[in-house]
């Protein structure tokens, strides 16, 4: 079992339940009042009128998201060889007018 507070709160927990789990009952409703807002316009989890509180697993699922814990390891792994020096050849480049168009 996890220790982080989100995984002790119920399925769908209100305003208040999230903001102590995540930022502590000092500052919990300066989150609810200021913060919420702002994250709802990035993709935060929206109430759900069914059971009257945000989904936990979104919540959750948003952070990684917004950490970019998401991403995983996978995007830093090696994609083939190495060749640093071909981006310094030189190209072959027929000389342009004062246009932009190819000189004849």
């Amino acid at each position: 079992m996890t220790s982080d507070p989100l995984s002790q709160l119920p399925m769908f927990a209100t305003d208040q339940q999230l903001a102590i789990a995540i930022v502590g009952k000092d500052r919990a409703s300066m989150w609810v009042k200021a913060i919420i807002p702002q994250l709802e316009r990035k993709g935060f989890p929206r109430i759900d009128p069914l059971h009257d509180g945000r989904p936990v697993p979104l919540v959750r699922r948003f952070y990684e998201g917004y950490f970019g814990i998401t991403a995983g390891f996978a995007a830093a792994a090696p994609d083939g060889e190495e060749r640093l020096g071909l981006w310094k050849r030189e190209r072959n480049r027929k000389p342009k007018s004062k246009w932009g168009d190819p000189a004849p």
